[in-house]
């Protein structure tokens, strides 16, 4: 199973009623897995699977892997957690689908929602500064390791270098990541066409961009829980980019439109929903708790992630037939390259807020020693990592 996975992708998968429970239960230990450990944000989250589908399990191929990456970066919502539900659907289809999103969503929610507890009950959230010191150096070495694996697959060409650098380059001055994407992907597309010399006019796929905050789902008999997980729902629906995006959405909506809560209480939601393991976006969880209590929470965290369910259900008939095509296995490429040097970018971004002292650098580069070197499961350098943090704090 492994081999036809790692070699054909789905088309080599087996049909969705000849998927043994044994394999969903595979695929549901492991991302159940992924989302307890998974700290760091997407780009960390990406690698993590990697490293546990590719280079441990042979699930899938490198080129298998970075085409996933890429398709996902085409629909709005959580990429990671996208990519986590189109691996699902890989290795064991429609069951499997649902029992990776699942998965690796559950251990954030449950951890977000106990946190949220904790803060309405104490005022505060509990301190979490010391473990994380050690942990996100780890991280940074976990995802350095994954970039420098997909290098090879990604960057195929002199021309892809430099499209990677270019994509790089926009990304640290600013640059929408949408519209870094789209460059890459468009640009790709294009070189491509003007080599085989085609003069057909080729298009893009329209991307469902709305006006942030803006109230697509009106509730009009002012029910406060019809509105939260419409709201979550249409933001979920529409989000393309990072969590710094949900930021604005939130605040758009349930800060300045609704008044359901202040701006300090979503800037802890925020750094709540980032410092705890899987997806960022469990930040809705936290803001449902604050509006509704564990019900609020609840319907939330449903919303947000529903419509990552539905566009991955429906991508999964598409990412096939994009590289069946000249044109559009360029665009895929560009995408894909446009991609890893946004990870590398997040990296970076992120490397040098913790990365502050000799410790937090002896920490990284370990890691990425023992990363070349073994092939330990990345779970005992995330616990090794908070050890060492949890340890510099009590004896600080």
């Amino acid at each position: 199973m492994a081999d036809e996975q790692a070699a054909g992708g789905p088309a080599a998968g087996p049909e969705d009623g000849k998927v043994s429970w044994r394999t969903v239960r595979e695929v549901a230990l492991l991302f159940l897995k992924l989302g307890t450990i998974a700290f760091g944000g997407p780009a960390a989250h990406t690698a993590m699977m990697r490293d546990e589908l590719v280079r441990r399990r042979g699930w899938v191929s490198d080129e298998r892997f970075v085409d996933l990456m890429g398709a996902t970066n085409l629909i709005p919502g959580p990429n990671s957690t996208e990519l986590a539900i189109h691996l699902g659907f890989d290795r064991a289809r429609r069951r499997g689908l649902i029992a990776a999103g699942l998965c690796f969503i559950l251990p954030a929610a449950l951890i977000v929602t106990a946190l949220a507890w904790a803060y309405v009950t104490y005022g505060t959230t509990p301190a979490v500064a010391g473990i994380l010191y050690g942990i996100v150096p780890a991280v940074i070495a976990i995802i350095a390791h994954a970039l420098f694996g997909l290098l090879r697959t990604v960057i195929k060409n002199v021309w892809f270098a430099l499209l990677a650098v270019a994509a790089l380059a926009a990304y640290l001055l600013g640059i929408n990541e949408l519209l870094v994407m789209a460059a890459g992907a468009m640009l790709a597309a294009a070189a491509q066409v003007f080599r085989r010399r085609q003069e057909a006019a080729h298009g893009m796929l329209a991307l469902p961009l709305l006006g942030l905050g803006s109230p697509l789902f009106p509730d009009p008999t002012g029910g406060q829980l019809a509105q939260l997980f419409l709201t979550m729902l249409k933001i979920g629906s529409v989000l393309y980019g990072s969590g710094y995006v949900l930021l604005a959405f939130l605040r758009g909506d349930f800060v300045e439109r609704l008044g359901w809560i202040t701006g300090p209480q979503l800037v802890d939601a925020v750094s709540v929903g980032q410092v705890t393991p899987g997806p960022v976006f469990t930040t809705a969880t936290f803001v449902g708790y604050l509006i509704a209590g564990p019900v609020g929470a609840f319907l939330a965290t449903v919303a947000i992630f529903l419509p990552s369910f539905v566009f991955v259900g429906l991508l999964t008939k598409l990412t096939d037939r994009l590289r069946s095509s000249v044109w559009t296995s360029a665009l895929l490429d560009g995408l894909n390259v446009a991609a890893l040097a946004l990870m590398a970018g997040v990296s970076f971004q992120l490397g040098r807020t913790a990365i502050v002292d000799p410790l937090t650098a002896a920490i990284a580069l370990a890691t990425l020693a023992l990363l070349w070197r073994t092939r330990l499961n990345n779970a005992w350098y995330i616990a090794a990592g908070a050890a060492v943090g949890l340890a510099h704090t009590l004896l600080a």
